[in-house]
């Protein structure tokens, strides 16, 4: 990682000026549906617009959030404040819906129960966030929603249903609910409030990390809060990539800085060495500064997760995020 090249946003993100919201009042929305079937699919996703304007909203957060704190100043509006309260709802489903005695130690299965309850709801949710002007939008919007939390069938979750929610706010910048001022409160309001609540139902329902865990893997279940958490501390005075292994950093920061939180969570949940446990981690903290830990992030991102059959497999492609060839599409190779 420490050699890792600087990896520029390749053009404007879907939420750039450039690109003029998608009027919903004229759009025909449609719900989303698998595209990607093997291996060979992999290469025209790599080139299609839902991989540019994925990649690019990425890209673009990054940016939004560099040397921000979650605790800072920055526009917070109304429909940023509603979908907190949309993730504060499905938070308190599990006191309502708790974990069943069972025998296997991982996948208690009152997670379905949660998830049906998601899937029942997920529609009227939206609906009480969004204008009635975006209401034709909600059909497509639900599905990337109810696929943000994981799978309910083998009852794990992983960088896939991540992904998932990352292409929910995409979406909703494609369509003009959340506009260029959002994109702090995107990340460090909204997708922080996400990461809290994933992390919990993992923990209360015991779910499987999903798919196979190579030696690349940050974590069990999470990697964004980690590209995203390394460009907050981009300048930090205190806080260098060796500093982040130390409890009485973790612990004092984490309110404040993704990376950090993530830190936190990860010695709460496993015991034994760092170094043994979270082997990759534990290189980043080997690097010299965090812009070469938020480049070679990006890089990682994009090779281990964004071009991973087993991962994007599971993507759905509906009418803001295609599978159409892309005019200027970026090289996957190039960060």
């Amino acid at each position: 990682m420490a050699d890792s090249v600087s990896a520029a946003p390749d053009g404007p993100g879907p939420t750039s000026p450039k690109h003029k919201p998608i009027d919903p009042t004229t759009h025909t929305f449609s719900r989303p549906q698998k595209q990607i079937s093997g291996p060979d699919d992999v290469p025209a996703w790599e080139k299609s617009e839902a991989y540019q304007d994925l990649l690019g909203f990425i890209l673009t957060l990054n940016e939004a959030v560099k040397d921000k704190k979650i605790s800072d100043n920055y526009p917070v509006s109304p429909v940023i404040q509603k979908l907190v309260e949309m993730l504060d709802e499905l938070d308190k489903w599990l006191e309502e819906i708790p974990p069943i005695e069972q025998p296997q130690r991982f996948g208690n299965k009152a997670f379905r129960d949660w998830y049906a309850r998601l899937t029942e709801r997920v529609e009227e949710l939206l609906k009480n966030i969004l204008d009635e002007k975006f209401h034709s939008a909600v059909e497509e919007l639900a599905v990337y929603v109810t696929e943000s939390f994981g799978n309910s069938t083998r009852i794990d979750y992983g960088t896939g249903h991540e992904l998932a929610f990352v292409a929910f706010l995409c979406c909703l910048c494609k369509i003009g609910v959340l506009t260029e001022e959002d994109y702090p409160a995107i990340c460090l309001k909204v997708f922080d409030r996400y990461l809290y609540l994933a992390r919990k139902l993992q923990m209360t329902y015991r779910m499987e990390p999903a798919g196979s865990h190579g030696v690349w893997s940050l974590d069990d279940y999470q990697f964004l809060p980690f590209l995203w958490g390394s460009a907050q501390l981009l300048n930090h005075k205190r806080i260098l990539p060796k500093s982040f292994v130390k409890p009485d950093i973790f612990e004092h920061f984490a309110k404040d800085y993704l990376f950090l939180a993530g830190i936190k969570h990860i010695n709460q949940v496993k015991t034994g060495p760092f170094a043994e446990h979270s082997n990759q981690l534990w290189n980043v903290s080997g690097v010299a500064n965090w812009g070469k830990v938020n480049t070679g992030l990006i890089k990682m991102y994009r090779a281990e997760v964004l071009a991973k059959f087993p991962i994007i497999q599971h993507f759905l492609f509906g009418s803001l995020l295609t599978m159409k060839p892309a005019e200027n599409p970026s090289s996957p190779s190039s960060s």
